[in-house]
């Protein structure tokens, strides 16, 4: 007997849109499941028919070959015919509450292998070698794929098997009411093999623990906290599953001299209160190793910035550099001896007398802060 055309099994036109068969099949797998037609034969005939049409024509590629050669196109065996209604109605489960369930299942296929563990690896480097890049070579003690049996997990001259419980799927069914629900096999563990003769050297894992000699390029700008990642340099997967990653996490030490923000270098440096009031120049060090020269004008404050262009960061990924502020202390003199003291005051009193003759201040944010506050304590005597 020829087999029915299957659009007209799901009752629409050659031209339907994936979401009108979906539609269709939904109603029809529904209306004629065995569960609520019992001991009706020709309704559990029809289900299998639809389960047959659906699954060739919900799937693009199967469906352009149907299109093109018709039945012949799967020599008679037309998708998921023979996995019954139980097959079918867990189809219907899926695609009507596997969204909400938290994602699809993860598909009748079996051999589902876990792929292996990422690793991080924790690199602290210096604000100069973050400024030129550099090379590393890095040891990470991971799991590596078995030498003995290549990963296979089995013993020399044996090789693993289809599970026997779940036939090489991966995954078990049970029916519960009219629901059928599957879960990965308990066996294998999802991946749709077992191993009689596990080998020796891994006990069957397809893995070993080995330390790992790496090299790491650091490149020029990285910053702290910057993440690199080592594609497939992870923990090797169980059984021949793919390796995981490696994460390796960089940070940078503390300078003595510099303190950083992005791609800009601050720093702060102390001047002698004789060269911050007559002026100067002074050579200040950069990240580079080399040396800059600032002039400092006459009557310098304290937290003054100069700004020196492309003497910061070298940009990540970028070209350039980012700039270097210098920030002015200028500091008190300690630890004077008699002779410096008398002379001191000797200055503090040619800069009072210069002040009453009329000349201009040599302190005006002093001068300026104290008129101040005699108004304020003026105002609150009144």
């Amino acid at each position: 007997m020829a087999k029915q055309d299957f659009y007209e099994v799901l009752g629409v036109a050659r031209g339907a849109s994936s979401d009108d068969i979906k539609k269709a099949y939904r109603k029809l797998a529904m209306q004629h499941h065995p569960d609520r037609n019992s001991g009706n034969a020709a309704a559990e005939h029809k289900f299998k028919e639809i389960n047959e049409a659906y699954d060739v024509l919900k799937d693009r590629q199967k469906r352009a070959a149907y299109d093109q050669f018709g039945h012949a196109a799967f020599d008679g065996a037309a998708g998921g015919g023979g996995g019954g209604f139980h097959a079918g109605f867990a189809d219907i489960f899926d695609e009507m509450f596997g969204d909400f369930m938290g994602g699809r299942r993860g598909g009748g296929g079996g051999n589902a292998r876990a792929r292996g563990s990422d690793l991080r690896y924790n690199m602290e480097i210096s604000l100069e070698e973050a400024f030129k890049g550099r090379d590393a070579r890095i040891r990470v003690p991971t799991a590596v794929v078995c030498d003995t049996c290549k990963g296979s997990g089995a013993a020399p001259g044996s090789r693993p098997v289809a599970c026997r419980t779940c036939h090489g799927h991966g995954k078990v069914r049970a029916q519960q009411g009219i629901f059928t629900i599957e879960r990965t096999c308990p066996a294998c563990h999802g991946t749709g093999q077992t191993i009689d003769k596990p080998c020796t050297t891994c006990s069957g894992s397809g893995r070993t623990r080995k330390e790992k000699t790496l090299q790491v390029t650091i490149p020029a700008g990285v910053e702290d906290g910057t993440r690199i990642r080592l594609s497939g340099e992870g923990e090797a997967g169980a059984n021949g599953a793919p390796p995981g990653d490696l994460y390796i996490f960089i940070s940078v030490a503390a300078h003595p001299l510099f303190q950083r923000d992005g791609a800009n270098i601050y720093c702060v440096v102390p001047l002698p209160m004789t060269t911050a009031a007559l002026g100067g120049a002074v050579e200040v060090p950069t990240v580079d190793g080399t040396r800059a020269k600032v002039t400092v004008p006459a009557g310098t404050q304290p937290g003054h910035r100069f700004r020196l262009r492309g003497k910061g960061m070298t940009v990540l990924h970028g070209k350039g550099r980012g700039d270097m502020f210098i920030e002015i202390h200028v500091e008190t003199p300690v630890n004077l001896t008699r002779e410096q003291e008398q002379k001191l005051r000797e200055f503090d009193d040619l800069l009072r007398k210069g002040h009453r003759k009329g000349a201009k201040s040599t302190s005006p944010e002093s001068e300026g802060f104290f008129a101040k506050a005699k108004e304020f304590w003026s105002d609150l005597t009144e």
